[in-house]
């Protein structure tokens, strides 16, 4: 029988436990309520052999920060194929559909984490961010210079981090791209949702806030994965989210997780890769951190995405861009900036630089330079100048870092 892709109509349940068995994983109940709080299911799109769901794709759709500014776009989760329908064309046909209805919503990019980075290439989807992984033993973390505490750690309960947490986030909104706006429900059942299966042998979620004279102006939320010998505690602290507004904030707290009692480790996931953690200790190297993939974005309309951000200098560029998957995109686009306003349109004259759209995606957000692609052999310099002009072009002051999985 032929697999028949179309737009998702049916029960949310079905769609759910279609998708996680994509994953080779169980469905659980505990997450049943909040999979039905935030599921859009009028942009979902689902794989039909007969009447059973073989194949999932669903969207968030997010406000998402870009260089000095915001853009619609659509965050691609829960896409999967079964393992007893994979290598019949199923995902791409799922991901036609999928960029094909994002285009006519009239959103510019579309954002997702990768299982593996390889696949989503495939469909232009360049590396949009990148994160850290950390992990220091507590011995090693003193840090260079003598550290004098800037305000005090406290611990709230759940009900008082919903209070506090969500304005210390939506204060770095518009200052770290990468971020994507959280509502009320996000908040509810993705960040303090809470069970057992997500801990993965760890404790429940701690929460502690940083406050200066009373006001909060950062927070941590870690588990503890306890672990004892004959001498003693070999526990680990497990980071799984801290953000302040302020590099004071932010280095409190890294020294209240590095001198937590009883703990002989401190691993986290996801830090941003410019994290002053690496240059505030006195030994980096054991840290343990190592840089990896984070968010790979895809440009969906060339034209809106370079109109919608701001960029380092005043200046014209014409990049020509090669989108195999989504041909609206492919040809010359001409970027002018001038008083700080961009205009970005089909272009006709000779390209300063071409690359492919995932490349261009892997520069969007600042996270690679168009030198560090040229380098890499990705991006290729057709006028005398013109990646030095890119790079003046899309600079930006920080790395771009996403703090969530979605």
């Amino acid at each position: 029988m032929e697999i028949d892709v179309r737009p998702f109509d049916g029960d949310s349940r079905a769609f759910f436990e279609a998708g996680v068995l994509a994953f080779s994983e169980r469905p659980h109940e505990a997450d049943m309520p909040s999979w039905d709080a935030l599921f859009e299911p009028d942009r979902a799109i689902a794989a039909y052999d007969g009447d059973r769901i073989v194949g999932t794709a669903g969207i968030f759709s997010f406000d998402f920060t870009v260089p000095g500014g915001v853009l619609p776009a659509a965050g691609v989760t829960i896409v999967g194929v079964h393992p007893t329908h994979r290598r019949q064309g199923i995902l791409r046909r799922v991901m036609r559909m999928q960029l094909d209805a994002i285009h006519d919503r009239g959103e510019p990019l579309a954002i997702l984490w990768a299982s593996e980075g390889s696949i989503y290439q495939r469909f232009g989807y360049g590396l949009g961010t990148t994160r850290t992984r950390l992990d220091a033993s507590r011995e090693r973390g003193t840090f260079r210079l003598p550290h004098t505490p800037a305000g005090t750690v406290r611990f709230v309960d759940v009900e008082e981090a919903k209070r506090l947490f969500p304005p210390i986030h939506d204060a770095l909104l518009p200052r770290r791209t990468g971020f994507f706006a959280r509502t009320p429900a996000y908040w509810d059942h993705e960040i303090f949702h809470d069970p057992e299966h997500w801990r993965r042998g760890a404790s429940e979620a701690w929460h502690v806030v940083h406050e200066v004279a009373g006001v909060a102006d950062g927070y941590a939320r870690y588990r503890i994965r306890d672990a004892w010998d004959d001498s003693g505690p070999k526990s680990t602290v497990v980071l799984t989210e801290m953000l302040a507004t302020n590099p004071a904030a932010h280095l409190d707290l890294w020294r209240y997780l590095l001198d937590i009692d009883l703990m002989s480790r401190l691993e986290a996931w996801n830090i941003p890769a410019d994290d002053p953690i690496f240059l505030s200790v006195a030994e980096p190297r054991k840290l343990g951190m190592a840089v990896s993939d984070g968010i790979w974005l895809r440009i969906v309309d060339v034209a809106a995405a370079l109109a919608g951000r701001r960029y380092g200098t005043a200046g014209s560029l014409t990049i020509e861009v090669a989108d195999e998957f989504c041909p609206w995109n492919d040809g010359r686009w001409w970027l002018s900036v001038e008083d700080g306003v961009p205009v970005a349109k089909a272009g006709t004259d000779a390209p300063d630089i071409a690359c492919d759209v995932t490349d261009l995606a892997a520069a969007y957000l600042g996270a690679f330079s168009f030198a560090q692609l040229a380098d890499a052999n990705r991006v290729r310099e057709l006028q005398p100048g013109g990646t030095a002009r890119a790079d003046a072009l899309f600079r930006t002051d920080r790395a771009p870092w996403c703090p969530r999985v979605f």
